[in-house]
Formats: C-alpha cells, sequence, structure tokens
C-alpha cells in the first residue's frame, strides 16, 4: 500500500468509528486552524503556515489561532474565547507536541484535548483532529516518527474524524523540514496538501 493510501486509510478507519462522513463546508466558511508553533508556522516565512496554503487550496476563510509553545493544558483555556470571536464551522485540532517535550503524561493531555472538542461541540462548530507524533528518541534518529496513540484513541472516543500521518510523514523527511519538530516552506505546503486530501475524503471539502 503507498503511503498516501495508507494515510486516507488511517483515516478513514478512525472517522468511520462514528459518522463517517461530516457536512461539506462551502468555499468562505471561516475555519478555525487551532494549535502551536507547527499552526503558527514556525520555520517557514509569513504566509507560508500551513492555515494559509489550505486557504489558497480550500479556498475557506481560515484563522490561523496557532502559538508558538502552546499546549493542550494552556489551549483548552484559550479556545472558548477563539470559538466565541471567530464562530467557526469547524475547527481543526493540532496540539500536543509540546505537552510531549514537557513529559506530561500522555493520559492528561489526551483529557485537556478532549475538554476541547467537548467545546467546540458545544459551539455549533465541527471538529477535525491533526494527530501529533510521539517524542521517541528511536523515532528521531530513524527520521521515522508515528503518531502518538491518543489521537486515534480520542478520534474513537469522541468520534471525530483525526487526520492520521500527514505530521509524522513530513517530519520523516528532512528536506521537508526546517528542524527536527517544524516544516519548512515545502513542508508545510505538503501539509496543506494532505490535509486537503483528507478533509475531501470525509466529506468536509468537496
Amino acid at each position: 500500500m503507498r503511503r498516501r493510501d495508507f494515510i486516507l486509510f488511517s483515516l478513514l478507519l478512525v472517522a468511520c468509528g462514528g459518522k463517517a462522513k461530516l457536512a461539506a463546508l462551502p468555499a468562505g466558511s471561516t475555519v478555525l486552524a487551532f494549535g502551536d508553533s507547527v499552526t503558527f508556522g514556525t520555520g517557514a516565512a509569513p504566509g507560508e503556515d500551513w492555515p494559509t496554503q489550505l486557504a489558497a487550496l480550500s479556498r475557506w476563510h481560515i484563522v490561523n489561532a496557532g502559538i508558538p509553545g502552546d499546549t493542550a493544558m494552556a489551549g483548552k483555556e484559550r479556545l472558548p474565547a477563539l470559538l466565541d470571536a471567530h464562530k467557526p464551522a469547524l475547527v481543526m485540532v493540532e496540539i500536543g507536541g509540546n505537552d510531549f517535550l514537557k513529559r506530561r503524561a500522555p493520559s492528561a493531555v489526551k483529557e485537556d484535548i478532549r475538554q476541547m472538542l467537548k467545546a467546540i461541540r458545544a459551539s455549533g462548530a465541527q471538529a477535525v483532529l491533526v494527530a501529533v507524533p510521539e517524542l521517541s528518541l528511536l523515532g528521531a534518529m530513524t527520521r521515522r516518527p508515528s503518531d502518538a496513540a491518543l489521537y486515534a484513541e480520542l478520534g474513537k472516543e469522541e468520534k471525530v474524524p483525526v487526520i492520521a500521518d500527514v505530521f509524522a510523514d513530513i517530519l520523516g523527511q528532512p528536506a521537508l523540514c526546517a528542524d527536527q519538530i517544524h516544516p519548512n516552506a515545502a513542508g508545510y505546503l505538503k501539509m496543506a496538501e494532505g490535509f486537503r486530501d483528507a478533509l475531501r475524503q470525509i466529506g468536509l471539502l468537496s
């Protein structure tokens, strides 16, 4: 199975654990990209971050709510104000990497993200989780990182689609990375393209 096919297969397995398709969003819809430095675009120039590039590919209005250094613990506190301010139709959540660097227990990170998903649902928005690679010395040495298990678990438990393997696959290719944890401009474009393909598979993007 090709890597691209595996990514989409992984996504569909998670999505089908709940509702297989979400409501498609028309052009101009407001989408909140919520996360840390990877969402902010650290490692590339302004305008080369994945939310900006995905906005061009999708024709959605994507608000970049990435903050370098943000954690799931802090993020769950700042999310409600963003939901009130922007009233997004969809929230894409990419967070947890800094929690892993701080050696927080995966169970605690998982519960923080669960609270975010509940807040998103309560606001009336749809949610998609972006799986973040786990902190692994072996993965760093071999350049073959893998997603932390908590994202697939949350996807099944909360019936939320998870975009699996896209981030990890980019970090496994040095030419697409600014450093060991951030993509470069080419990597962010690949990330945006991977997200676009995954969103099409679950019906959010036509």
